[in-house]
């Protein structure tokens, strides 16, 4: 029998992020401790035949076996499900594998999808090069005009794939006037809320159909994993789920339990990481060596009075251009001493990368240009240091550009 059920029975309707991040899962199994047990089996024991048969078709059974679901993926999944305001959520193996299945689940040969000019640079590649080859048609649109995706509309149209504030570039795009398009035409919107956080957007309550994440990111906050989580409705997770457990990538009961503390924190640790990039932001558009800024919550982003009516927050994600070009650029990132150069972001800790060094290697020169990448373009995942530290580690980095 599965015994994921929430035998508290607490109303979790009207509760704020900071007690539903704690009390969302309570006591959803008959443990007695108050941390999470991590259930470290690849297949669970029935007590009868007939017990078997009931597990064995049961979807997303969690005690049946972890490629089907586990129970601390069970728990993971509830929280995440309340946070984003949906009625479900699946977890996955990494952030890619919540969207490759969650694409490849929903469309099919002579479909067609509608994609943004920037996405995350492998969300780039399956709407480039693998969704053409399984016959489904990608039209690529800016998606800071609204108006864009309204035109690229054609009546096989089955999904439009939407990630904002993009990856690298910030750029966002309007998620209630996308949804508002697709809904009465039945096309499936997918939105990656990777950079907002639950915290900061909830899109699924702007008319989102799916909100996916790479939970690697901010929701575990710590770079200590690799998952991915898909947030929908019970129908839609249904028809992934088919998919997600044909393909295979699967969360790891380490990992998900890993997950489930790092959201803990995750209301705590946005404020501060919001608090602190808005701030990085404001001086770095003051530094005579940087060129732009790239960052929502700045009155000089074209874009503010829309991230200031679908975000609660602008996250902790900034883009900023070095004067000098690409040798300047590196000079600067090289001589971070608090920021790590390293991929990946939404940690405790503050990350840099040089945008086109790391992204040359996996995207050719044509496609990094369509997603907007210069070649003197920074991405930086602002942590929970303190402002001043960081501030006072940019100054010194400037002074060798």
């Amino acid at each position: 029998m599965n015994k994921l059920t929430d035998h508290k029975g607490i109303n979790l309707e009207g509760l704020q992020n900071e007690t539903l991040v704690v009390h969302a899962d309570d006591r959803m199994t008959d443990e007695r401790t108050l941390a999470p047990a991590i259930y470290y089996s690849a297949t669970f024991r029935a007590e009868d035949a007939t017990e078997f048969a009931e597990m064995a078709g049961t979807p997303r059974h969690s005690q049946y076996y972890t490629r089907y679901g586990n129970p601390v993926h069970a728990r993971v999944q509830k929280v995440l499900a309340e946070l984003e305001g949906t009625e479900t959520a699946l977890v996955t193996g990494s952030g890619m594998g919540a969207i490759a299945t969650t694409i490849l689940a929903l469309v099919s040969a002579g479909d067609h999808v509608i994609a943004q000019t920037r996405h995350y640079m492998s969300t780039a590649k399956i709407m480039d090069e693998m969704l053409p080859r399984f016959g489904v048609e990608v039209t690529v649109v800016e998606q800071s005009d609204a108006s864009a995706f309204a035109e690229a509309i054609r009546p096989n149209t089955k999904l439009i794939m939407l990630e904002t504030p993009a990856n690298p570039t910030m750029v966002v795009t309007d998620l209630a006037a996308v949804a508002e398009l697709a809904r009465p035409r039945g096309i499936i919107v997918v939105a990656d809320n990777t950079f907002a956080s639950p915290i900061n957007q909830r899109p699924h309550d702007l008319g989102v159909d799916v909100v996916v994440h790479s939970a690697t990111k901010y929701l575990g906050g710590h770079h200590d994993i690799t998952a991915g989580v898909i947030c929908t409705s019970e129908e839609l997770a249904g028809r992934i789920w088919d998919t997600h457990i044909s393909i295979g990538s699967v969360l790891s009961p380490m990992d998900a339990w890993l997950l489930l503390r790092g959201l803990r924190t995750l209301p705590m640790r946005i404020e501060r990481i919001n608090s602190n990039a808005l701030a990085l932001a404001q001086f770095l558009e003051e530094q005579p060596q940087v060129e732009r800024v790239y960052y929502p919550g700045l009155a000089s982003h074209p874009q503010h009075e829309l991230a200031k009516r679908q975000m609660k927050g602008f996250g902790g994600m900034i883009a900023f251009a070095i004067k000098g070009g690409y040798d300047a650029t590196q000079r600067f990132v090289s001589a971070l001493k608090l920021s790590q150069n390293a991929v990946s972001l939404g940690g405790v800790d503050s990350l840099v990368v040089h945008t086109a060094a790391m992204w040359a290697g996996v995207m050719s020169e044509e496609q990094m240009q369509t997603a907007g990448i210069p070649a003197n373009f920074v991405r930086y995942s602002v942590g929970i240091e303190h402002i001043d530290d960081l501030k006072a580690d940019i100054l010194q980095a400037l002074q060798l550009v």
